[in-house]
């Protein structure tokens, strides 16, 4: 319990300072324990711009051959790049909603760099 309470409280101090527009949207992670999710999101009009996951229909077939959960997580930043491209979005605000900037949540950040996105 103390873990999430710290984590909530890291997320509530980033909130503070990031927020995202329609122009540059913020790209939200969530961490489950198998699956990591991630979403653009319009905070001027609270809308999810586009949300991509490790459970995504276009990805089942490149996520068999991944070998871990941080590969799958890469493969998920570079799709939800490819998608934010189609849209006509390159800048974006990272939002780590408190987790630790390590692991599987940089690697959903790498791979969106690879695949264009600026941050």
């Amino acid at each position: 319990m103390k873990r999430i309470k710290t984590r909530e409280r890291a997320k509530i101090k980033i909130r503070k300072k990031i927020v995202g527009s329609e122009q540059i949207p913020r790209l939200a992670i969530f961490r489950s324990l198998n699956n990591i999710y991630a979403q653009l999101i319009d905070d001027s009009t609270s809308k999810t711009i586009i949300a991509v996951s490790s459970l995504s229909k276009e990805l089942q077939a490149e996520l068999n051959s991944a070998k871990g959960k941080t590969d799958k997580s890469k493969l998920v930043g570079s799709l939800l790049a490819k998608k934010a491209l189609e849209k006509n979005l390159k800048n974006v605000v990272f939002d780590r909603s408190g987790y630790k900037y390590h692991g599987r949540v940089k690697a959903v950040a790498d791979g969106a760099r690879e695949g264009g996105l600026v941050f």
